[in-house]
């Protein structure tokens, strides 16, 4: 066993390129004859597109072409898609309406491409794009769920009358119905999340390269799951034969879920350097980022929860609405159905659930998966009801979840989802523990004495992670399998290359992706480089999205090393005149158990490769392959302790102590697993307190930049206090269930719970800036 292998607290490898500026990202890429691309994008939220006018932009300077809407029309490039199919209740498939790359009749949301512009430089692009005319005949915008619901509202595809997607159901409602029927205390909320803008380090770019000799294409992208793209790219979209397409994304700062999906640059920019016969590249700035970039959340929900005489939950009635923005993007149908009502159980032995979820069509940017995709939603309405149920029935919110905390495993949810296994007791006993619970009537005493309001929330969170198996997702609407694929090469000299079809952007596989490889043959990391990002170098996976990485493209290398394993055994006991059985691995050789007989690894590759001394029968070479589809998706979950204070004369919220016991299972290198939870923390925490996209009744959006949309920094955020439970998750290799998204699952509601729980309160929606907080403590004061 390697000292570094699994469970050591290894520094990141990659970190030392990043920390010292030598990362490759996107816009570092630099090609011969590179020219830049500038998008003419619209000022309207809704319009006809009357006319483009390109002649006084071909006339700038350094101008190489003006493409427009109708040219991809033209050349037969194929719309966008929505890659999971849902049906409404009365069995009709959802109401897609088509989302052209650059518009050419019809705009949708501020923002929208109408025409592109090539320059010899970026700013000469962009000057080209200030001059092309554009006449637009401007139409009513609905920008928000209940303008595009009302009667009479603006009509944004002919596909989807009423703006209405589809009509969702799941559950079981006459059961449900008669839980409330019977029911002896009832809990009702409306609740609204937020919109949020996912902001990763490095803004959405693209460089693309026509090879008119070759009839091949490049493209480099900031992309979370390269070969997908590929895969779209040419399947849907009509840009390239699958083999004349090379899809590289290189480091990529960041994805938060927002570079999954294929967007309209991407496409643009592979069109465009055919046409125009020079590479092509696009590097967004920050507010096309907030204008374009698919957002998150936007859910409003009304709630409810049934409970009989002994406080034990009875039943949970659930309808939302879900605003999908002007087009449906990639993955964004199954985001509030399969990924947020099937986690409605919460930690919780339900009986009777009933959902149901209508996703509207509203004039602003596509809705689509930001971390947690549906699972922060779904916590967030579940955590709230309990903690307001714990106030209405006067108990303790902790015992109430205590009493109704699933026990038994494996438990089937009346919504789908199988939990395999867990120990929900018992991190909530480590989070109440780690916050001293018991003592905060105390402290909330004395904080009322000095003249603050000092608050407590919990939130007991589960996710579900490795999304999978294909079959089921397959049957549920997805358009792709979910498994993940890895290939180990053992070099002639006995140093490793992994290729992953998981993307790295940010998660630090090259550290713990070669610590399990470390771990097996007792060598230093060192000796392993793990291949990522490149359709060309790396067999066809499935990206990096959904906390798979660990759970789905780790145990693809166990599989892979399994078989390499075998066969350099079976090479060590032919070379030492050994039975196969008799050789173990350890501390990089192949040994000879119980005696000191072994070759090194680096012979046993050699002996692969010059095939002079093989067994009778066997190829040469040590290179081999997996493909692995777990058989469940992977569940971690966890209590999150928020202990806050407010200043009633200001509204400003002051985090005192933050606690989270999660349940992960194996960790491979607890240091970053921390980094994960810490970096989720801070989205949620952010998402509660800061974050929150505003659009005017035109559609136009009042929050595109960081001036006016604002992001947690350091002194907003408190120290975290994080411990670990684990229970092994019995679906895969290694026990891994997961952790990247844990912290933007959880912590929201814990600190609404908290925030509400100090003023007295509980209308309180996020984000509850020092504005809405102040408004509430004098609202509740007025009332008292």
């Amino acid at each position: 066993m390697s000292v570094e292998g699994i469970g050591a607290r290894v520094a990141r490898k990659e970190d030392k390129r990043f920390i010292t500026g030598k990362g490759k990202y996107v816009d570092d890429v630099r090609l011969l004859g590179m020219t830049y691309a500038h998008f003419v994008r619209s000022p309207h939220a809704h319009a006809k597109v009357k006319s483009i006018d390109p002649s006084e932009a071909l006339n700038k300077p350094g101008v190489v072409a003006v493409l427009t809407g109708q040219q991809l029309v033209d050349d037969k490039v194929g719309n966008l898609i929505c890659g999971w199919m849902i049906h409404s209740k009365d069995g009709s498939p959802m109401k897609m309406g088509a989302w052209p790359a650059m518009a050419p009749e019809t705009v949708r949301f501020v923002g929208q491409a109408v025409a592109v512009v090539i320059g010899e430089t970026r700013n000469q692009a962009r000057d080209g794009a200030e001059a092309v005319a554009v006449t637009y005949e401007e139409l009513p915008a609905a920008a928000d769920i209940r303008a595009a619901i009302a009667p009479g509202a603006p009509q944004l595809h002919p596909e989807a009358p009423g703006n209405e997607i589809y009509d969702w159901h799941i559950g079981e409602e006459a059961a449900t119905n008669e839980a409330f029927k019977n029911a002896a205390n009832v809990v009702a909320m409306d609740i609204l999340n937020n919109r949020l803008v996912p902001n990763a380090m490095e803004p959405r770019a693209a460089v693309a390269e026509y090879d008119a000799a070759e009839e091949h294409y490049t493209l480099y992208t900031t992309s979370q799951n390269p070969h997908v793209a590929r895969l779209v790219l040419s399947a849907f979209y009509n840009i390239a034969p699958e083999h004349k397409l090379r899809v590289i994304a290189p480091d990529v700062g960041g994805g938060f879920g927002s570079k999954i999906f294929i967007y309209p640059e991407e496409m643009v920019a592979l069109w465009a350097s055919k046409r125009v016969g020079r590479p092509v590249k696009w590097t967004g700035d920050r507010t096309e980022a907030f204008l374009t970039d698919a957002h998150g959340r936007d859910h409003l929900t009304k709630a409810e929860m049934a409970f009989d005489k002994d406080n034990k939950i009875t039943g949970l009635r659930v309808k939302t609405y879900a605003n999908l923005g002007a087009y449906m993007s990639l993955f964004s149908s199954s985001v509030p159905t399969y990924l947020y009502a099937t986690l409605l159980s919460g930690q919780y032995n339900i009986p009777n659930i009933s959902a149901e979820v209508i996703s509207v069509y509203t004039n602003t940017v596509p809705v689509d998966a930001y971390r947690g995709a549906g699972r922060p939603e779904a916590s967030f309405v579940v955590e709230r009801l309990m903690e307001t149920a714990a106030r209405q029935l006067k108990v303790d919110p902790a015992e109430l979840r205590r009493k109704n905390f699933i026990t038994q495993f494996p438990h089937q949810t009346p919504v789908i989802m199988a939990y395999d296994i867990g120990d929900f007791n018992a991190s909530l006993d480590a989070a109440m523990k780690a916050i001293d619970y018991a003592g905060f009537p105390a402290r909330k005493a004395k904080a009322k004495q000095d003249g603050k309001l000092r608050g407590i929330g919990l939130s007991c969170y589960i996710e579900a992670c490795g999304i999978a198996p294909s079959k089921a997702v397959g049957s549920l609407g997805a358009g792709v399998g979910l498994w993940e694929s890895a290939e180990v090469r053992v070099n002639p000299v006995g140093t490793i290359e992994i290729l992953t079809g998981s993307h790295s952007h940010g998660q630090g596989h090259e550290t713990t992706f070669a610590q399990v490889v470390a771990d097996r043959l007792g060598i230093p990391i060192s000796q392993v480089s793990i291949i990522h990002g490149d359709t060309d170098k790396v067999q066809f996976g499935m990206g990096t999205y959904g906390s798979r990485s660990g759970a789905v493209g780790l145990s693809a290398i166990v599989k892979a090393m399994e078989k390499v394993e075998a066969k350099a055994k079976k090479i060590a006991a032919h070379q030492l005149e050994a039975s196969e059985d008799d050789i173990v691995i350890e501390e990089g050789q192949f040994k000879i158990a119980g005696t000191d007989k072994a070759l090194a690894l680096p012979m046993v590759a050699l002996a692969a490769y010059t095939a002079h001394n093989l067994p009778d029968g066997m190829e040469p070479g040590l290179k081999e392959g997996a493909f692995y589809d777990p058989t469940n998706f992977t569940f971690p979950a966890g209590a999150y302790i928020c202990e806050l204070e407010v200043d009633p004369g200001t509204g400003k919220t002051s985090f005192i102590n933050f606690v989270a016991a999660d349940d992960f299972g194996r960790l491979i290198n607890p240091m970053i697993v921390e980094g994960q939870v810490h970096g989720g923390l801070a989205q949620g925490i952010g998402q509660a307190l800061l974050e929150g996209v505003v659009y005017d009744k035109s559609g136009q959006l009042l929050t595109a930049s960081f001036m006016d949309y604002s992001m947690p920094r350091a002194d907003d955020l408190p120290s975290f206090n994080l411990s670990h439970t684990t229970t092994l998750c019995p679906g895969n290799p290694l026990g891994i269930k997961g952790c990247g998204e844990a912290g933007a699952i959880g912590s929201s509601a814990a600190v609404i719970n908290a925030i509400t729980d100090a003023i007295g309160n509980n209308a309180l929606e996020m984000p509850a800036t020092p504005d809405r907080v102040w408004h509430a403590v004098h609202q509740q004061q007025a009332a008292e």
